[in-house]
């Protein structure tokens, strides 16, 4: 009687090792295809930083408005111990915190041409005050890789 309760007793544990094993396999694995999604999102992230730099420089995108993007993707990318871009980008980020309440879209589109105008020309102007250290920013930026 003892042998048969010895043998169920190894036959549990065996599955119960078995099992445990099984989810030690499935959460490794998880946590590879995690790491390399996280791994996607960073390089895509580096990529629209790099293309949206590029464009800043060569004038195709406005100051104001690359720094609003290239804010947001510093932001938003998923690494750990990130660097405190607000002192790194000094410019970039000082543009974005003078230009980031001004109104876009359809708010832009309900309000008064003379409003539309005056905002236009205080945007333009803090550009003209940035544009030497937004432009050394982008320099930077330009060659950005997420690793830290």
């Amino acid at each position: 009687m003892n042998v048969v309760v010895l043998l169920v007793a190894l036959v549990i544990i065996a599955c119960l090792g078995f099992y445990a094993g099984s989810l030690l396999f499935k959460l490794k694995k998880q946590q590879q295809v995690r790491i390399q999604k996280t791994q996607q999102r960073i390089d895509n992230i580096s990529q629209s930083i790099q293309t949206i730099a590029k464009a800043m420089e060569q004038q195709q995108c406005n100051l104001s408005e690359g720094c609003i993007r290239l804010f947001h993707l510093l932001e938003a990318l998923p690494v750990k111990d990130k660097p405190n871009f607000s002192q790194k980008f000094i410019g970039l980020y000082s543009l974005y915190e003078q230009v980031k309440d001004l109104p876009t879209h359809e708010a832009r589109k309900t309000q008064s041409k003379k409003e539309t105008k005056q905002q236009d020309l205080q945007r333009e102007e803090l550009e003209a005050q940035l544009e030497s250290q937004v432009l050394k920013d982008v320099a930077v930026l330009k060659t950005f890789s997420a690793s830290f």
